[in-house]
């Protein structure tokens, strides 16, 4: 497990001093993070390096996950759905089969810590059932910039009651809570197992390990199987590709315990290119492989993040860091990442076309993807290490408790 002072190679002396000074007077404070999974999709990601570091700079740091059955989590992804538009019908028995499963956990769960921090709306409810004596932190980690009215309204009975929230983006704030709100971008962690450095043997290796030829230029998307990452329209676009540069797309997920959508998703993008399967042209995966995926990103001619919504979008993060050519939509988290035409390229989310057409080119142009590689990963080194969240978590901490 990482220690702080692993990362000077990174980020140099001088950040790694700042943090550890930033740390003084928190020695000891108990801080928990309470989310809903604790693998699969960027929230269990961050907390898996973000905890440890917390508590090697002298924080108390635990992290627990809410109890919860299918029923909860089916009607939670209904919610991260709704959050991003989507219509919902909000009975009364989705309600209270939501709050119930925070009243339950309660019960089994004693939180006499400093700070609390829960993550996105399944654990959102659990403030209602705690005599509050100390700070609570709503981290919302999806796109909340259009969410569906009648849920909002419903969330922000508990929302009211936190004393911060923080978003990945700034137009995530809201007006109509009237709590502080601050933007905190996710980030990923360069010495973790899914991006720590790699040989060109060890890749290749993975590669052959998971039946993935090399014989062509990849394309690849690396997401959960969900309908804003738009497989669908993954599999359309390198059809148009695959008319001009004879190459391979991956389509790459893991199947999160919060959602149960994923498999349903999953086997409608395999009926949907079934053809494309059988001849091996596409290679659908789920396995929760974090040295695979690595392995997909360095080797990768092409990254693609076909997102129709997106709260921020840490595979896009984790492409730029290992130098990775990406084309990506224009939308939520993505563009604070991706410079168009200075680290990739960003595309409107539905125009197909002119992804097949950044695409192609970057597979023709070796000069421009080691350009915009290099570019991209000065950028994600700059902004969107682990490092710099633990800054931010340690100053809204301190914040709070002074």
């Amino acid at each position: 497990m990482a220690k702080l002072i692993d990362y000077r190679g990174i980020v140099g002396d001088k950040v790694i001093t700042g943090i550890f000074q930033k740390a003084r007077g928190l020695y000891g404070k108990k801080i928990i993070h309470l989310n809903s999974t604790y693998m699969g999709g960027g929230v269990a990601e961050i907390l898996n390096s973000l905890v440890p570091l917390m508590n090697d700079v002298g924080l108390d740091t635990g992290w627990r996950i809410i109890r919860g059955n299918p029923d909860l989590f089916t009607i939670t992804k209904k919610f991260h759905n709704a959050l991003q538009g989507d219509p919902i019908n909000l009975s009364d028995m989705k309600k209270e089969i939501y709050i119930k499963a925070s009243e339950d956990f309660s019960v089994f769960t004693h939180l006499d810590h400093d700070c609390v921090i829960i993550h996105d709306p399944q654990p959102l409810p659990l403030i209602r059932y705690y005599v509050k004596q100390q700070p609570w932190i709503w981290r919302c980690h999806v796109d909340i910039s259009h969410p569906n009215p009648v849920l909002w309204d419903f969330l922000k009975a508990f929302i009211l009651k936190y004393d911060l929230a923080i978003v990945s983006h700034e137009t995530y704030k809201k007006d109509d809570i009237y709590i502080e709100q601050k933007v905190i971008p996710p980030v990923i962690d360069p010495l973790s197992p899914k991006n720590k450095e790699l040989s060109e043997k060890d890749t290749k290796r993975f590669l052959k390990k998971f039946g993935i030829p090399i014989d062509k230029p990849l394309l690849t998307q690396i997401s959960r199987f969900d309908k804003w990452k738009d497989p669908e329209g993954v599999v359309r676009i390198f059809k148009k590709v695959k008319k001009q540069i004879d190459c391979r797309l991956v389509l790459c997920g893991s199947m999160a315990t919060d959602d149960p959508e994923g498999m349903k998703i999953y086997q409608k993008v395999v009926d949907y290119s079934n053809h494309l399967i059988q001849s091996g042209d596409i290679i659908p995966i789920t396995s929760e492989n974090n040295i695979l995926v690595n392995s997909l990103q360095r080797y990768s001619d092409v990254v693609i993040q076909k997102s129709i919504r997106e709260g921020f979008g840490l595979v896009v993060a984790e492409a730029l860091w290992k130098k990775a050519a990406v084309v990506a939509s224009n939308v939520g988290g993505i563009p604070l990442q991706v410079i168009d035409g200075e680290t990739g390229f960003l595309c409107e989310p539905n125009d197909e076309e002119a992804f097949a057409e950044r695409i192609i080119q970057l597979m023709k142009d070796k000069k421009l993807k080691e350009k915009l590689g290099q570019n991209g990963k000065e950028h994600i080194k700059s902004n969107f290490l682990i490092t710099r969240l633990l800054c931010d978590y340690l100053d809204v901490i301190r914040s709070l408790l002074s």
